[in-house]
């Protein structure tokens, strides 16, 4: 009790200016993050002995205070990249997370939504930020080779931890269109450390008797300082579309984690108590990302919560 007392106090002061506000029955300034416009989300990842726990948000234009760390440095070496000021048509939407697994020191992650832009303007605003990151010749090359694998995709998100030089990491994510999932494995197969045959067992977990890989399925390609191209991949599987429901998506991903060796009671304990409603009539588990990085259990679970009634979102989100 004593724990979750000091995680909500730690977590309240991490969160923007907007938390304090009133909910309200609609979003006053609707969000991407979510399809009702709710402006967060959480998500656990199950590796380790430990599992990390993250809470995502939109800053909704709210200067968002970081600590001094190095990686903060990094972030204030790109920000610029991503707004009017470098030919941009406007400011990025600017999303933060918020990342706990004890007894480690808490990690701050920052992305840039590239998607309210043309492409064009995307790609450009990539290889420039890639560029002052000292990565541009990683990233032409992962560029190079993401483009060979057919398919629709376009990038929608750069993003930066804000971490020990060491450990952090620059990330361009791509959303896939009308992907199979030998499509989004050969994506993520551009990385220097991904196993394929790990990697499409895990999807034919999640995707049941399902070739494709669902609505939107994301991409997300990781570089870390001294590789010559992504380092690392992580493929995230839409749920509500592939699956029946809570309960089946349940099920697979409680599969999946039985499967990488991690006991799934903690995952089916959460996700029971966060459903409003029983999991035969709900949708919160939105997204299961996989990641065969060398460490088993790589699996995170992203819960997105029914707080507004979408017929009174002004704007479709998705």
């Amino acid at each position: 009790m004593a724990q979750s007392v000091r995680t909500t106090r730690m977590l309240r002061t991490l969160l923007p200016p907007w938390a304090h506000e009133r909910i309200g029955s609609a979003p006053a300034q609707p969000s991407y993050v979510a399809d009702d416009g709710f402006p967060a989300e959480m998500s656990v990842n199950w590796s380790g002995r430990h599992p990390e726990l993250r809470v995502l948000f939109d800053s909704l234009g709210h200067d968002v205070g970081l600590p001094a760390e190095s990686g903060s440095r990094r972030l204030q070496g790109v920000q610029e990249v991503f707004t009017p000021r470098a030919g941009r048509p406007s400011p990025a939407p600017l999303w933060h997370s918020i990342a706990w697994r004890p007894p480690s020191t808490v990690v701050h992650k920052t992305y840039f939504g590239l998607y309210p832009w043309p492409h064009a303007q995307r790609e450009a605003a990539v290889a420039e930020a890639m560029a002052r990151l000292g990565m541009a010749a990683a990233w032409d090359e992962t560029r190079r080779r993401v483009e060979t694998v057919e398919g629709a995709r376009e990038i929608e998100f750069f993003a930066v931890d804000v971490a020990d030089e060491a450990e952090a990491r620059v990330k361009v994510y791509y959303r896939n269109h009308g992907a199979g999932l030998a499509e989004v494995d050969r994506v993520a197969s551009v990385a220097l450390r991904h196993d394929a045959d790990d990697a499409r067992a895990a999807y034919r977990i999640l995707a049941g008797d399902r070739e494709d890989a669902g609505e939107a399925a994301l991409s997300c390609l990781a570089f870390r300082s001294g590789a010559d191209r992504a380092a690392e991949s992580t493929t995230y599987l839409r749920l509500p579309d592939l699956a029946s429901g809570d309960e089946e998506a349940v099920e697979r991903t409680a599969a999946l984690l039985h499967r990488e060796g991690v006991d799934p009671g903690r995952f089916r304990l959460l996700t029971a108590a966060l459903a409003p409603e029983p999991l035969s009539t709900t949708n919160i588990l939105e997204l299961v990302s996989y990641r065969t990085a060398g460490r088993r259990g790589d699996v995170t679970t992203y819960f997105r919560f029914p707080v507004y009634d979408r017929s009174l979102t002004p704007v479709d989100l998705d």
